[in-house]
């Protein structure tokens, strides 16, 4: 199986679809990643506050595929912005995944109530200038926050990882990355199981028309509108299924139904705010 890539503002590239770890137990990442890498994930998310790093690395270890195959992710967490911090932060992280380097680092929130956010991605550039991480880019970045790390730095983050399902697709900032160059990431793509994303008319009607299940169509959507998608699960027959969404597409008509699900009024999230969580 093949799995799109995409091309960042920087050059690099990156899978359009990757297996995310958020929640997955420290005693689970081992298993669930290298189930994951059978599967034919190559893209794999992490982040600092996870707890579960060392998983990722064991798996990528065992695994016997070659490094230039994989793309890591993980992330700078809220408590450590200030100061050398940031440098730190990296060092152990690539310490805990095994690794020389990884692919994508970026700042996990931008805690606006500290006003530090802009010192840590300037050490995010000095980062990727050492060469501990070949892209760099932000996580819950709300224009206001992008608009501001642009200007006092000059350097455009390659990606901003965002909260995004149907019901709350934060049209302002995938605008903003579009115009800029910034790609999309998707994280809780299906809406975390907190509303009834699949019993929606658009998505039943989808998956019956396609001969898909719910989640696929949703997964589906979120590669066609462009976005970098990481569905999670520590099943492997989930798993499979997740990635199994390269074989057909969905219309014009049935992504424009998809489309109609956000209420447009903020009250789709289902996640922490960005200007909440310090």
């Amino acid at each position: 199986m093949t799995i799109p890539t995409l091309e960042l503002n920087d050059g690099n590239s990156i899978p359009q679809l990757g297996f995310g770890v958020f929640l997955v137990p420290a005693d689970e990442a081992e298993r669930a990643v290298s189930e994951a890498l059978e599967a034919g994930y190559r893209h794999i998310d992490t982040a600092a506050i996870y707890g579960n790093e060392e998983g990722v690395g064991a798996a990528i270890a065992k695994s016997g595929i070659a490094r230039d195959e994989l793309y890591i992710t993980t992330k700078l967490w809220n408590d450590r912005h200030d100061a050398d911090e940031p440098d730190k932060a990296i060092e152990e992280s690539l310490s805990k995944l095994g690794l020389d380097a990884v692919d994508l680092y970026l700042v996990h929130w931008p805690t606006p109530a500290k006003d530090n956010y802009a010192h840590a991605w300037e050490k995010m550039i000095g980062i990727r200038e050492r060469g501990l991480s070949r892209s760099i880019g932000v996580s819950n970045h709300l224009v206001p926050h992008l608009e501001r790390i642009v200007a006092e730095t000059g350097v455009t983050p390659a990606v901003n990882q965002i909260e995004l399902h149907p019901a709350y697709q934060q049209r302002d900032i995938t605008a903003w990355g579009a115009e800029h160059g910034v790609l999309i990431e998707s994280w809780g793509p299906l809406g975390q199981g907190k509303y009834d994303l699949f019993g929606t008319e658009a998505v039943a009607s989808a998956a019956s028309e396609t001969g898909k299940t719910p989640a696929q169509v949703v997964l589906r959507w979120h590669l066609q509108k462009g976005f970098i998608v990481f569905p999670k699960s520590v099943r492997p027959e989930r798993m499979r299924e997740n990635i199994d969404v390269f074989g057909f597409e969905l219309s014009d008509a049935q992504m424009a139904a998809i489309d109609a699900l956000d209420p447009l009024d903020g009250s789709g999230r289902v996640g922490t705010h960005p200007n909440d969580m310090n």
